[in-house]
């Protein structure tokens, strides 16, 4: 399998993001968000202050979770053209105050990584996850997230991630039991969205990993993703939705934008783009110049963008393919809707830094070493 989907778990988090899930209770509250970050000057390494904080690594069967992505084998781009990751951090994006980056910084006050941890990760705005299927409790779960966004004058960014095979069968199995019910599903997803600004991002791997499925299949999944947009921008007119591009390391951007194309993505009535790069790690310069590929080739109005998920690529792709909890990477651009590129709506957290994705801790917690790592 040449990638996978991002790992999420059942409760607490998703791997780079906050998932919200139907544990009893739903937060609507934000702390404020930082308005610009700090410049990232290296730091010396400080040791993990207590080994019981970490995981040990699961096998395969341990949880029927996802596992982020792999990646490509080669590298980006040369090592003297890494990314710079002093970019201001967007006021007008939401930063959900339930995660277990914040947990953590709580629980440890006095942890010598925890002002980095606290000012470089747990302080940026990151996704909501969606990644159960639990349709009576969906609508409300939303409307928490996007009610204290609007209140805010802040862009919450949601990820539904629940369409049936998902990672067809393999690490990150799991969803709604077919599409019928995921298209109730979406429904009632969408009747959570409000009337503020909001960001989809649409079924990460969803038509990325399309390969998996018959002919009959994948035509079955595109139509119900391009209802799922429109069902989504039929909700509220200020939601923005992307579509899944996959990243610059897998496939070509006229095979994917074929799919994309007929999952809904070149239409305005369901589509205000793509993503690429979600929990992986290529550079914010080769998915710009990949995501302008796939919009070439999609066609559809001009006003289409992309969003790129650019939270752990400030060191680019591991030369070796390794897609899981890579040593060697750091921080990207901070999350932003002003990126200065044509074309390029966002820069964003999709998934949150220091959640493993399976083997510097279990997979979907939070590892405070890798977090720091990360970080400095």
């Amino acid at each position: 399998m040449v990638a996978a989907a991002s790992l999420v778990v059942a409760v607490g988090t998703a791997v780079g993001v906050v998932s919200s899930v139907d544990d009893g209770r739903v937060s609507d509250e934000a702390r404020p968000e930082t308005t610009a970050s700090p410049r990232l000057e290296a730091l010396p390494a400080v040791p993990s202050v207590s080994p019981s904080t970490e995981a040990p690594p699961p096998s395969a069967s341990d949880s029927p979770e996802p596992r982020a992505k792999k990646t490509s084998a080669t590298p980006s781009v040369s090592p003297g053209a890494r990314e710079q990751r002093s970019a201001p951090v967007s006021p007008r994006l939401y930063r959900h105050p339930d995660s277990q980056v914040l947990d953590w910084v709580r629980a440890h006050p006095g942890d010598p990584r925890r002002a980095v941890i606290e000012s470089r990760i747990g302080d940026r705005p990151a996704a909501v996850w969606f990644a159960d299927h639990l349709p009576d409790t969906v609508t409300a779960r939303v409307r928490a997230i996007t009610s204290a966004g609007a209140a805010r004058g802040r862009v919450p960014v949601l990820v539904p991630y629940t369409i049936p095979d998902r990672d067809c069968g393999g690490h990150s199995r799991g969803g709604a039991p077919d599409l019928d019910a995921y298209d109730g599903w979406i429904d009632r997803f969408a009747a959570g969205l409000g009337s503020g600004e909001v960001i989809v991002i649409l079924e990460p791997d969803s038509l990325a990993q399309v390969e998996c499925l018959s002919a009959g299949q994948r035509a079955d999944r595109f139509a119900s993703l391009a209802r799922a947009g429109r069902v989504l921008k039929e909700a509220n007119s200020r939601v923005r939705v992307y579509y899944d591009a996959g990243h610059s390391g897998w496939n070509a951007p006229v095979r994917q934008a074929g799919w994309l194309r007929q999952a809904g993505a070149a239409s305005a009535a369901s589509s205000d783009g793509v993503f690429s790069n979600v929990s992986n790690f290529h550079d914010t310069a080769d998915e710009i110049t990949h995501n302008r590929r796939v919009l070439d080739a999609l066609g559809g109005p001009p006003g289409l963008g992309a969003v790129i998920d650019t939270s752990r690529n400030g060191n680019g792709a591991p030369a070796d393919g390794e897609w899981c909890d890579p040593a060697g990477r750091k921080l990207g651009r901070a999350p932003t809707l002003r990126t200065g590129e044509a074309g390029i709506d966002a820069y964003l957290w999709v998934k949150l830094p220091g959640e493993s994705d399976g083997c510097k801790g279990a997979p979907g917690t939070f590892t405070p070493s890798y977090a720091y790592d990360l970080a400095r």
